[in-house]
This record gives structure tokens, C-alpha cells and sequence, in this order.
């Protein structure tokens, strides 16, 4: 494992407000460039009540403004949800700020509800234009042909990484085909992290960005002095995907004790898979399975990710998290 990074989806905590949580988003990726984190990425979800990260951009910039070397960047921009030209011009004139710290991480779904997925594109293309839009995204970020029609400016010559998104067999065929890096979403959907991973790496094509595959998984981290402090604190986030799984999202719910008695067993058994590629825990029990989890998946980089209700806990939790994979990364390269 070459790096380790963090995932912030600006969670916004029953009780606070959006601007609370923007405020949280900039402490939080402060303390992971203190920390040693590679990246800090934000994820574009809309009509969301519990997520502040929907103008992704803007607070990338913001993030950017508030830290000094600590890459950041995108996991995802919605593709779809967007005209390729916007999002070059708008990563472009982030890395013309910020140069050598910008990522962009393209998705293929649209991030949200299809009431909203309307609202933002104004027309439903009927066909599947998501490989064509990242290559066309891509040649923007490449020095302008001569005599070129359509320029992003900035933009242009900026060359911003691009990573392809997925939590399928699809994304990972893509970046293969276009010798892309590689993410996965297994924090929230891990059923396919296997044959992705081994699809992406048997298929990669060498190219111009990449001589070999390179591939992070996602993967979620609840940190605590004890066990028990670990599980009592990630019931937030664990009402919170029930909630958005039976069509009521809403604000970061409080943790509670009796999480059994709040969510239905049909409803819990489906959150359980969907957030089961995780460490919670003590620092030993984090350590114990994020060292499982690196040796089974040989992730190229593992991103952890994580919503808890107290901004103070959820700072020592990704603390603790920093600690424990230096330790796993310099075991490694040992």
C-alpha cells in the first residue's frame, strides 16, 4: 500500500447546520494533512439533509484555501449530472490555484434521487454517454489543439489526474480500458470489490497517465478508546443509511444504545452488508482489521471514510485511523 487517505462526505449532525458542517469538513481536513493522509476527498450528493458537499467545487476550493499540501479532490463529480466542459473549467481553475494538490474522481450515477437528477440536467439523455464524456473531459485538461473550437480556460495544459469511480464491474472495465486510476466504492456497496479489483488489474491497458493499474478502495472506520465507545458511536451512521435505504434521509442522527430496536432486521441485514468492509473499534481491534483488510484486497491505496455525530469524536477517530495505517504502510514497506 503506497498511501492512505480520507473520504469526508460533510455530514451535517441532527442539531447543526450546513455551515457547521462545512466548519467541521475544514478542521477535520487540516487535522488529516497533519495526520499524513495522501488526499482529501469530497463526494457531490444532492437533495440530501444530512450531506453540505453538494457544490463540490466550491468547497474543494474552500478546503484548499484552509490547508497547505495535503492533496484534495473529488470522489466523486457525477459525470452525468454535468457538461464535460464545466467540470474542466471549474478542476482546471482549481489546479491553476492550487497546483500539483487536485483530484478529480468521476462517478457514473447521478448522486441522488431521479426527481432531482432531472431537476439538475434538465433533459434525461436516453443513452449512456459516460465513456465519451471522460474522454471528452480528459482532452480539455490536455494543451489546446491549434485552431481548437472549444477550449477550457483555465483548464487547458492543467493536465488534473483523473479517477474513475465504481462500485461495479463497469467503472472497473473503463479505467482499465482508458489506463485510469481505479477507486471503489466498498464503503457503501462492497458486493463486487473482488471481481472488480481483478477485473481492473487483469484487463489495464498501460497509457500515457499510467504505466501499471493503481487501485484504492474505500472503506469505513469508527475509532474509539474502546470497542464498545466504537459501536455505540457508528449507530449514526448506521440509522442514517436505514433511513436513506427506506426513503427517509435527513440530518446525522444522534448515536443510541438500542439500534436493534430502530432499525427492522430486513432493513439491518441490508445496512450490514452495505457497510460491512470496515474498521470499528479499539485502536488494537482497528488495527487487527485494517490490517486484514490490506492483506485479502492489496489495495494500491486504502481511503477510509466514516460519519460520526460528534465532530470531536469523529477528529480522534480519523487521528487514530492515521496512526494505525502508518503503522501498517511502514510494516509493509519494511
Amino acid at each position: 500500500m503506497h498511501h492512505f487517505s480520507l473520504l469526508d462526505l460533510s455530514p451535517v449532525p441532527e442539531g447543526s447546520s450546513t455551515a457547521d458542517a462545512l466548519a467541521n469538513t475544514v478542521a477535520l481536513a487540516q487535522l488529516a494533512e497533519a495526520s499524513g493522509y495522501h488526499r482529501f476527498w469530497l463526494a457531490e450528493h444532492h437533495n440530501m439533509p444530512g450531506i453540505a458537499s453538494a457544490a463540490t467545487a466550491i468547497v474543494i476550493g474552500h478546503v484548499a484555501g484552509a490547508t497547505k499540501t495535503i492533496r484534495l479532490g473529488a470522489g466523486g463529480i457525477m459525470l452525468p449530472n454535468h457538461a464535460p466542459l464545466i467540470v474542466a473549467e471549474q478542476f482546471g481553475t482549481l489546479e491553476t490555484l492550487y497546483p500539483g494538490r487536485i483530484d478529480l474522481g468521476l462517478g457514473r450515477a447521478p448522486g441522488t434521487d431521479m426527481a432531482t437528477a432531472r431537476a439538475l440536467r434538465r433533459h434525461m439523455a436516453p443513452d449512456d454517454s459516460f465513456p465519451q464524456d471522460v474522454v471528452e473531459l480528459i482532452n480539455y485538461f490536455d494543451p489546446a489543439a491549434e485552431g481548437a473550437a472549444v477550449r477550457a480556460i483555465p483548464g487547458e495544459g492543467t493536465q488534473v489526474p483523473v479517477w474513475i469511480l465504481g462500485s461495479s464491474l463497469y467503472g472497473a472495465q473503463l479505467a482499465a480500458y482508458l489506463g485510469l486510476p481505479y477507486a471503489f466504492a466498498s464503503h457503501f456497496a462492497p458486493a463486487m470489490l473482488e471481481d472488480a479489483l481483478a477485473t481492473y488489474r487483469a484487463t489495464f491497458h498501460p497509457s500515457r497517465f499510467l504505466a501499471q493499474p493503481y487501485a484504492m478502495m474505500a472503506a469505513g472506520v469508527c475509532a474509539a478508546d474502546t470497542d464498545a465507545e466504537a459501536q455505540y458511536l457508528r449507530t449514526s451512521q448506521m440509522l442514517a443509511f436505514a433511513r436513506l435505504r427506506t426513503g427517509n434521509p435527513g440530518k446525522l442522527p444522534r448515536p443510541v444504545h438500542d439500534v436493534e430496536a430502530q432499525i427492522p432486521p430486513h432493513v439491518r441485514a441490508g445496512v450490514d452488508a452495505a457497510l460491512s468492509v470496515a474498521a470499528v473499534g479499539s485502536r488494537a481491534t482497528v488495527r487487527r482489521e485494517m490490517a486484514a483488510m490490506i492483506d485479502r484486497y492489496q489495495p494500491d491505496e486504502l481511503m477510509v471514510t466514516g460519519m460520526i455525530h460528534d465532530h470531536a469524536a469523529r477528529l480522534k477517530s480519523f487521528a487514530i485511523a492515521a496512526e494505525v495505517l502508518a503503522e501498517l504502510s511502514q510494516a509493509k514497506a519494511a
